[in-house]
């Protein structure tokens, strides 16, 4: 078969839409991921949500990777210098590094991604968390253009970035999706990534069927990847994967169906894979308009009411920890301040509750009225069940249960407007309470509670430009205090990474941050 560069998109029958890139496949080691659900985009600068990042990361391949406890460890770049004040970088990259089509990859082409992420027309999710390096608000505001941003290439083995304040968490940043080099040709086909310089390429993209990956032969480790194709499978409802695992269709789960743990575990238990990691599933108000606007005591009324211990024993069945603070445990250095309620007891804080809901002006006569939507899957329906009978059990709310699409529901949450409250969750993209703090502040893209406090803007920038680690970590603290305080967003448990892998499938790892590299996994012969 004659190799082609060409990108081709085009309707299949179904309807569906069809990006490929022509490639021989002869594939020996054929990998099935279930990966929840169908990703927003593959544009690794605007990639957002868990199933997108999965496959970015193996279509691109930043400065540095993220190994199991979170370090940061070498990729495209085989070392990196910090000058004496912590505020250059210096990263060199591997000789001879090369695009998926054979171009060579320079310094510049990760000068280019980067600038990327931190134009305003580009609307990167990611970008904020580079505001550390020099010049970065200024372009984020679009006060400065792309090309003041600290970043450099002396030469095309270097890529050098100056920051404002030390910022040792920086090669980090450097494995985020955001931060992967920028080929020209990606910028013509509407998110799709048409040329990567990771272990794979693109070769396939339906629409709620798959996305198939193949083996990048200009990877500069390809000699060592084993796996030839990867598909990635949208599965959403956790039941079916489930059934689709059993019957051998997918050798990695995007995750476990909460009503089925105790069946897996005693089925299952070589197969069951459960890690702490840094994730957060959490209750959104909308702060800018409807009942929860300016009304932090009503917030904090439907908080108070939630069994966070009910939900993670009899609702999550063991496959959470329930969560009292928005940053996970695990963070490196850091400790969350205790919750305002952590010391009262269950019917102290059902009194408290109705104090609060009877102050904001409700009553069992002119009941609290919303609208809770969450993406579709039965687990996320059982625990919006669960919330809304407890908030009717102790307060008399009246809760609309509205179902999404995960894509529509991200839309929706983008845009704000008619959005009320809704069940989202954050991961952590590295190991530092930033990726978390982060998201709460007022010019976050992700922060679609739309919350804005002068306050908690005010600790953030005292945590960026603080000396030291330990006056960083408590600004830190002081922002995540004020958060519980007004309560914008309510933590409901700290995720556990749960995944069904086959025993043929070698090389898996726990991941604190829950990444799994395709290229270091591997399939064992029968």
């Amino acid at each position: 078969m004659t190799v082609t560069n060409s990108f081709r998109t085009r309707l299949t029958a179904a309807g569906c839409l069809l990006v490929a890139l022509a490639q021989p496949v002869g594939a020996a080691q054929v990998l099935h991921i279930g990966n929840g659900a169908d990703p927003e985009t593959l544009d690794p600068q605007k990639a957002q949500t868990v199933p997108a990042m999965n496959i970015a990361r193996d279509l691109f391949e930043g400065l540095t990777r993220l190994a199991p406890n979170g370090e940061p460890e070498p990729a495209a770049a085989e070392r990196w210098e910090v000058s004496p004040d912590g505020r250059v970088y210096t990263f060199y990259l591997r000789p001879g590094l090369q695009w998926s089509n054979g171009d060579p990859l320079h310094a510049a082409d990760f000068v280019a991604g980067l600038r990327r992420a931190l134009e305003p027309a580009t609307a990167s999710p990611y970008g904020p968390v580079f505001r550390v390096i020099v010049n970065g608000e200024a372009v984020l505001n679009g006060e400065f253009p792309a090309t003041a941003l600290g970043i450099t290439a002396p030469d095309p083995q270097q890529v050098r970035v100056q920051l404002h304040v030390p910022a040792p968490y920086l090669p980090g940043l450097m494995a985020l999706p955001a931060a992967a080099p920028l080929h020209p040709a990606n910028l013509q086909t509407d998110g799709a990534a048409q040329v990567s310089n990771g272990a794979y390429v693109l070769d396939e993209w339906v629409l709620q069927s798959h996305i198939r990956l193949q083996r990048n032969v200009n990877y500069r480790d390809n000699e060592n990847t084993a796996i030839d194709t990867v598909y990635f499978h949208p599965t959403e409802d956790r039941d079916t994967e489930l059934k689709r695992y059993r019957a051998g269709e997918l050798d990695i789960t995007y995750s476990v169906p909460q009503g089925r743990a105790a069946w897996i575990r005693r089925e299952l238990p070589q197969d069951l894979r459960l890690a702490g990691y840094l994730g957060t599933y959490y209750l959104g108000f909308q702060c800018d308009s409807g009942a929860f606007a300016g009304q932090a005591g009503l917030r904090r009324a439907l908080s108070l009411v939630i069994d966070r211990e009910v939900l993670a024993e009899k609702v999550l069945h063991g496959l959470g920890m329930p969560a009292q603070h928005w940053i996970p445990p695990g963070v490196a250095g850091y400790q969350s301040p205790q919750s305002p309620d952590a010391g009262l007891g269950r019917e102290a804080r059902v009194v408290e509750a109705r104090r609060l809901y009877a102050a904001a002006g409700y009553s069992a006569q002119r009941p609290l009225a919303f609208s809770l939507r969450y993406a579709t899957s039965p687990d996320s329906r059982r625990l919006a069940t669960v919330l809304a009978a407890m908030w009717k059990q102790a307060l008399g709310v009246r809760v609309s249960l509205v179902n999404e699409e995960n894509r529509a529901l991200l839309s929706r949450m983008k845009r704000g407007g008619e959005l009320q409250a809704f069940l989202w969750s954050w991961i952590g993209d590295y190991n530092d309470p930033s990726t978390f703090a982060a998201v709460l502040s007022s010019d976050s893209a992700v922060n679609y509670s739309r919350w804005h406090d002068a306050e908690y803007d005010a600790r953030l920038l005292q945590a960026t430009n603080a000396a030291d680690l330990a006056a960083r970590q408590q600004a830190y603290a002081q922002a995540e205090a004020r958060l519980l305080a007004e309560v914008p967003i309510a933590p409901l448990y700290f995720y556990r990474s749960r995944h069904l892998v086959q025993p043929r499938v070698a090389g898996w790892v726990d991941h604190l941050l829950d990444y799994h590299y395709s290229r270091d996994l591997s399939l064992r012969q029968p």
